[in-house]
């Protein structure tokens, strides 16, 4: 199947993205296109225009320091998978980026474009959600920023204005006194997980989010709760479906499998930092 005709532009600046969006009310966002082009292709969107931003300038960069890891929205996940900063300052989003699909995949596609891209099924939008991260946008209205917790709307929708262009993610730093843990269950690596679990946890928290689960990614605050608990105190707050890959039931198992393993993961990691330390 090929997709349906649509208008396409290639601006050289933010500006001239913006304006490209304002103008058309059904165009769409293409950075890596690992994400829209499969939707295209299969006509599950069909917008009239692409405003592909691979070409704005300033977008490709990736900043870390000791507050965390800035990543522009043309940076692609093997970039930010091959950082050691980013493995020392945030490791959740390493252990993360492993799981991304393909190697193929993760040299084409943009970390920023699969978190506005609101997959409640993706790695790195429950990664930002479960670490309180944000994303940068620019649009008609000037600058913002959107915390994790209000980015994620539905299945597949952002809180991002249809005239936005998302020009970063943060994710905070981890913290001496924190550890996280990482962990997600498919039928062959690299395919869409059933069930993923994240977790960050510190002296006096502890949180954990899920992807494949809801249709937003969620998070839920297991503070208290021993590990060996946690996923059936956590299902009071998912509600995982079935489908052909896995019923509901089997993915409510692999919840409690899953958190159970990845919080304690979490805690012996932030227990070998502290030794470290």
């Amino acid at each position: 199947m090929k997709p349906a005709p649509f208008a396409y532009h290639r601006p050289r600046t933010l500006d001239e993205a913006v304006a490209l969006l304002a103008s058309e009310p059904d165009a769409k966002v293409m950075a890596g296109g690992q994400s829209l082009v499969p939707l295209l292709t299969m006509r599950l969107a069909g917008p009239a225009t692409i405003v592909d931003v691979s070409a704005v300038e300033g977008l490709d960069t990736l900043a870390v320091d000791a507050e965390g890891v800035r990543v522009g929205a043309m940076v692609r996940h093997a970039d930010v998978l091959a950082s050691a900063d980013v493995r020392r300052v945030q490791p959740l989003v390493s252990a993360a980026l492993s799981h991304v699909a393909h190697p193929t995949i993760r040299n084409r596609g943009t970390t920023v474009g699969s978190i506005v891209h609101a997959d409640a099924a993706a790695e790195m939008p429950v990664v930002l959600a479960v670490l309180g991260g944000s994303v940068d946008v620019v649009g008609g209205s000037g600058r913002r920023t959107i915390a994790a917790a209000d980015l994620f709307l539905g299945l597949l929708e952002s809180s991002l204005a249809p005239d936005e262009v998302a020009t970063s993610a943060w994710f905070p730093a981890l913290a001496d006194d924190a550890g996280v843990g990482f962990a997600e269950i498919a039928r062959r690596h690299g395919d869409y997980a059933m069930v993923g679990v994240a977790a960050h946890v510190d002296a006096t928290a502890a949180r954990v989010g899920y992807l494949s689960v809801n249709d937003v990614p969620t998070v839920v605050d297991v503070t208290g709760v021993d590990p060996a608990d946690a996923g059936e105190a956590a299902l009071a707050h998912l509600a995982p479906g079935g489908d052909v890959h896995a019923s509901a039931a089997y993915r409510a198992q692999l919840v409690r499998v899953l958190t159970a393993r990845v919080l304690r993961e979490a805690h012996e990691h932030r227990q070998s930092r502290q030794g470290a330390a």
